[in-house]
């Protein structure tokens, strides 16, 4: 295996990079859904998934993990912990967008803030 300077492999140096590109993306993620949180609570409430008494706690929620886990990916601090939730909220979504394209639910991705539709 190849070694950086100091004897630290570019496993390694790879492996933080990419911890941190992943909690930056997470923490850009949340930063854009705080602006309009009651825009982010109604794209939640048309996945048609969460009951409707639910949704401000859920979206505010995914919000706040997304916050931690990135803030955790970044810092190193509980790092592989907030990989698996990271993982967990990526499963996730994958499913529950795939649920509403298969329902015909015409609905836009609450990923990052903006109206782009969902899609395949």
């Amino acid at each position: 295996m190849r070694r950086l300077r100091g004897g630290r492999p570019v496993t390694r140096w790879l492996l933080v990079a990419t911890r941190i590109a992943l909690g930056a993306l997470f923490l850009w993620a949340a930063a854009t859904k705080l602006p309009d949180m009651k825009g982010f609570a109604q794209d939640v409430a048309n996945y048609r998934i969460v009951p409707a008494l639910l949704v401000p706690c859920v979206a505010a929620a995914v919000v706040g993990v997304e916050l931690l886990a990135g803030l955790a990916l970044i810092s190193g601090f509980m790092a592989r912990p907030a990989a698996v939730v990271v993982a967990g909220l990526l499963v996730a979504f994958i499913a529950f967008v795939a649920q509403a394209l298969l329902r015909g639910i015409d609905l836009r991705c609450g990923c990052f803030g903006g109206d782009e539709p969902a899609s395949w």
